[in-house]
Order: C-alpha cells, then sequence, then structure tokens
C-alpha cells in the first residue's frame, strides 16, 4: 500500500473517530449547510412576471374528473385494470422535460426553445416549487394515442409559466406523472 493511500485512510479514520465522538449539538454545527431550499436546477433562469407565481398561478389547465381513469384508459389497460392512480392538482412551471433533465434549462429565457421542442413530439414537464418535476400527458388514453387532443397545444401556450395543473398522479420508482384530463377535440 503507497504512503499516499496510507495518509489518506488515517485521515479518514481519525475524522471518523471525532465525528463519532462529537456530542449531539457539536455534530449539528459540524455538519454542511444546506446550500439552498430548493432543488430546482439554475434557479437563476426566472420566470417572467406575468408568467405566474408558486403562490399565484398565471392559469389553470385540466378538468377534475369523477374517476382517475377515462373509459378509453381503463379499455387500453391490461385486464381492464389501469394502474393505481389519483386526482391530484399541482401547481409548477411547464418546462420542456428533456432540456431540464439534460442542462437544467427552463424559465422565460428557454420559452422559444421549450416551445419548439413542444412542437417537435419532446415530452412536458412541470416542475414544482420544490423541486420534484412531473411529466404531463393527456389522460384519455384512445384520443391521445391517435392525436385527437389539444393538451400540446395548450402546453405550447404556457411554456414558461407557472400553472395550476389538474389531473391523475402516478409515481413509479420515483418517477412522476400526471395525465391531464379535458383536452379532447370536440
Amino acid at each position: 500500500m503507497s504512503n499516499s493511500l496510507k495518509a489518506i485512510l488515517c485521515s479518514v479514520a481519525a475524522f471518523a473517530l471525532v465525528t463519532v465522538s462529537l456530542p449531539a449539538q457539536d455534530k449539528a454545527k459540524a455538519a454542511p449547510k444546506a446550500a439552498s431550499k430548493s432543488k430546482i436546477l439554475q434557479p437563476q433562469m426566472t420566470v417572467a412576471p406575468d408568467g405566474g407565481t408558486y403562490a399565484a398561478p398565471m392559469g389553470k389547465l385540466g378538468d377534475k374528473a369523477d374517476t382517475p381513469w377515462s373509459p378509453t384508459t381503463i379499455g387500453a389497460s391490461v385486464d381492464g385494470k389501469p394502474n393505481a392512480g389519483m386526482a391530484k392538482t399541482v401547481v409548477g412551471e411547464i418546462v420542456d422535460f428533456s432540456c431540464y433533465l439534460e442542462v437544467g434549462k427552463h424559465g422565460e429565457k428557454h420559452r422559444d426553445c421549450a416551445q419548439k421542442c413542444f412542437r417537435n413530439g419532446q415530452p412536458i414537464g412541470l416542475l414544482t416549487e420544490d423541486g420534484n418535476l412531473y411529466m404531463l400527458m393527456d389522460e384519455e388514453h384512445d384520443p391521445r394515442r391517435d392525436g385527437q387532443t389539444t393538451f400540446r397545444a395548450a402546453a405550447i401556450d404556457h411554456a414558461a409559466h407557472i400553472m395550476e395543473v389538474t389531473g391523475t398522479a402516478w409515481s413509479l420508482n420515483g418517477f412522476n406523472a400526471l395525465y391531464v384530463h379535458g383536452f379532447v377535440k370536440k
């Protein structure tokens, strides 16, 4: 074992011993402080003043439904049993899911890019104040599949705006989705 590796291991062991032996109040003082309450990537990229706030969203998207899933979703599910879901209303910024996850882009400066990405089929996201990210999709299965919905157009109009969105929420392995009701073409 090299001398430098031995020195590193001794330092780590000494730190661990000191940390374990500190009284609880000293451990709290020694712990690194959190950088910020927000877990939003690139928080300097802000929403325009007229784009709403988390306390006062610009508007609403989605209708509250009597049941979590529409008949077309139930009909398309395996054995007529869709995954569990629950009605939920979430406030957040409409973001380009891909650009946000890849490079942290959101906010007014990214609005034009998000709109172009949405027009070209990129996934739509909803970024909450605490940094959670939901993928947004039309709830109605067959109309969504067959291009008979207008949710994508609404998302394009509201890219980089903070909106109140209602739909059926479903999470799997830490991945959040919100299926938005009420955008079937009439």
